[in-house]
């Protein structure tokens, strides 16, 4: 395999990958209406599913199996929230500092409940009369606002069993400055037995991916969990239909969410409990994902509390790794997970000292660059070599035509004598290709490249170049880099190489502008790079010639 052979290679492995990624996307399953439904067993009671309804007082139907009812408005300094009196579900939350992906004058909308979409956390008890997330609390609607200088808000709802007596306050606790909300229970049995209570956590949805992701590129957009026995495993909404089940149901510790890309909402029991986790369709095209969690015995006249946090919001890692033990996973990276990390916390540091991602972008390459410097001389000088032998075999070729083991056999002894490894810049650049592939995870996983400013017209790092300027240019900057390279002896192979600028300029047009940023500052340090060991390549074999 010579270098322009290899060079042909990375393009088509990288356009494999794009190519592999939107059939991701294009197979992904789309929201099915199901009217199946999966009880908790082994000893644990069944969680209560949506065509198990509570009677409520005249309630609107919105969708089946979710009703309106009274409304409280919550609003912090980073999110706006909405609970329904009906279940006490948290119908909708917007995360007021970042914008919607389509429509950048809108707030982007985490949990909502509308026409065509639905996406809202749930929780509920589970014992003899207790309520779920179908029972109608009583709930003070209004306006709950986290005031200057307070640092947590309470929106309270309270429930009494009319037969028993048994008393519920659930209460929902915002705090300021934070993507956690701690959802509370008290239990007060006024009765003479003994009340054993567990209690459910889940996260209701339909198939669908998050409007505005881009047609190039898939990200993953379903449930997952994390227990110390199997660690981060995701499961789509194909396995859910399916009845498969590829994690633990049963564990000590542990947590379980829906993720989508740059945010996720993930319900965080505390560890030591031995809870159950359970992914299910809920009918009419919706899934759930949740746990059960043992909460003891509520004993005659005493009262019973517990409380489990919701994170919903921005797959920040720093945030992330201090909430939950392998939430951080939700930033998927693969199988390059060891390379992209330090990359990532490079980056970060970078970040630190700069203040912004797009400069970070560009540090980060030249570091990167001046890295695998020693492996990229070696490429670039066996490709200034093979470059200058470019007429030579082109005149090889004349003179054996379509005897190609003549041909083979002759080129293999020009080689010989002129101490070429025609091989010797394939392996420096298959070297690199993994910290690029890793580089490509790092840079579209990461929320803090959302509505992150670079320069100019760049406002968002994470979304593509609104005037394609940066693609453009990278594409200019693979022309020159192509006039750099040897030029194939073969006709085919040369008109191939000079149309790839074109055609990769185009598919960046709809890439996040920070990874064509990246690809741009890496095109023009190797065409710096390049043009340097050529020089000294050619003024050597020159000098040496006037001698």
């Amino acid at each position: 395999m010579d270098t322009q052979r290899l060079i042909l290679f990375v393009v088509f492995s990288f356009s494999l990958l794009m190519l592999w990624e939107n059939w991701q996307k294009h197979d992904q399953p789309s929201a099915t209406v199901s009217t199946t439904t999966q009880a908790a067993t082994t000893g644990v009671a069944p969680v209560p599913t949506l065509d198990q309804q509570h009677a409520a007082p005249t309630p609107t139907a919105v969708a089946p199996g979710l009703v309106n009812g009274a409304r409280a408005v919550v609003t912090t300094d980073v999110l706006r929230a909405e609970i329904d009196a009906n279940g006490g579900d948290l119908r909708s939350l917007a995360l007021t500092r970042y914008q919607d992906a389509v429509d950048k004058k809108k707030t982007l909308q985490l949990l909502e409940q509308m026409p065509g979409h639905e996406y809202v956390a749930q929780s509920g008890l589970i014992g003899a009369g207790l309520p779920t997330h179908k029972t109608l609390f009583q709930l003070t609607p209004g306006n709950y606002t986290l005031a200057p200088g307070q640092d947590k808000l309470q929106v309270p709802l309270s429930w009494t069993d009319p037969v028993t007596g048994v008393r519920v306050t659930k209460t929902y606790t915002f705090h300021r400055d934070s993507y956690v909300i701690d959802v509370g229970y008290q239990i007060a049995n006024p009765g003479k037995l003994a009340l054993p209570v567990y209690a459910y956590f889940q996260l209701l949805r339909d198939g669908k991916a998050p409007e505005g992701e881009s047609h190039f590129i898939h990200t993953y957009t379903g449930p997952a969990l994390y227990t110390e026995q199997s660690k981060f495993k995701k499961v789509d909404f194909k396995q859910i239909d399916k009845g498969e089940q590829n994690y633990p149901r049963y564990a000590n510790d542990g947590w379980i969410g829906m993720v989508q890309h740059h945010f996720v909402s993930a319900w965080l029991p505390k560890n030591g409990p031995k809870r159950e986790f359970y992914t299910k369709p809920a009918g009419d095209g919706l899934y759930s994902a949740g746990v059960i969690m043992p909460e003891g015995n509520v004993q005659p006249g005493a009262s019973l509390r517990f409380s489990t946090p919701l994170y919903a919001g921005p797959q920040v890692q720093k945030t992330l790794t201090a909430l939950a033990p392998g939430l951080d996973y939700v930033v998927d990276y693969g199988w390059l997970t060891p390379i992209a990390a330090p990359i990532f916390w490079t980056l970060q540091k970078i970040h630190q000292f700069v203040g912004n991602w797009g400069w970070s972008i560009v540090i980060l390459t030249i570091l990167i660059k001046l890295m695998f410097f020693p492996l990229s001389a070696k490429s670039y000088k066996s490709m200034a070599q093979m470059r200058g032998l470019a007429p030579r075999l082109q005149r090889l070729k004349e003179q054996y035509g379509d005897d190609r083991q003549k041909l083979h056999q002759a080129m293999m002894d020009l080689y010989k004598t002129e101490k070429i490894n025609p091989l010797g810049g394939c392996l420096p650049v298959v070297v690199q290709i993994p910290v690029f592939i890793a580089l490509y995870w790092t840079l579209l996983g990461s929320v803090e490249m959302r509505q992150a400013p670079f320069v100019l017209w760049i406002h968002d790092l994470s979304a593509p170049d609104p005037y394609y300027v940066l693609p453009i240019i990278m594409g200019i900057t693979m022309l020159i880099q192509t006039r750099l390279n040897p030029t194939p002896p073969d006709p085919i192979q040369a008109k191939v190489m000079m149309i790839m600028p074109v055609a990769f300029s185009i598919f960046f047009f709809f890439f996040p502008a920070g990874l064509v940023l990246y690809w741009l500052v890496n095109n023009l340090i190797s065409i710096s790079q390049q043009w340097y060991i050529t020089h000294r390549v050619e003024a050597a074999k020159t000098g040496h010639g006037k001698h």
